[in-house]
């Protein structure tokens, strides 16, 4: 199950992220997001879980608690919206 990580102290590391969820289970992967240009944390993270028990037990326990200086908030991470921008499915318009 992966998992969304909002409100992450700008100081909390990928180690850190994934310590503290390895208190209640497996980690794959902890992964803060970052800006392109700065490399700064962007305050928000995906950690991916892959026993879906463990990863509940993660959403209901730590949802709430205090990571580095900010109460974080653990939901259900949900599938990247297709940009559908540059799909094929739809016809396109002449702009000129």
């Amino acid at each position: 199950m992966n998992l969304y990580i909002g409100n992450l102290d700008y100081g909390v590391t990928n180690e850190m992220l994934q310590e503290y969820f390895e208190a209640v289970g497996e980690v794959s992967s902890a992964k803060i997001i970052t800006d392109k240009i700065t490399g700064r944390s962007r305050g928000f993270a995906f950690v991916e879980m892959p026993n879906d028990d463990q990863a509940q037990t993660a959403l209901d326990t730590l949802n709430g608690s205090t990571l580095g200086k900010r109460q974080i908030s653990v939901t259900e991470a949900r599938p990247k919206p297709q940009n559908d921008r540059y799909s094929n499915d739809r016809p396109q318009r002449n702009r000129y």
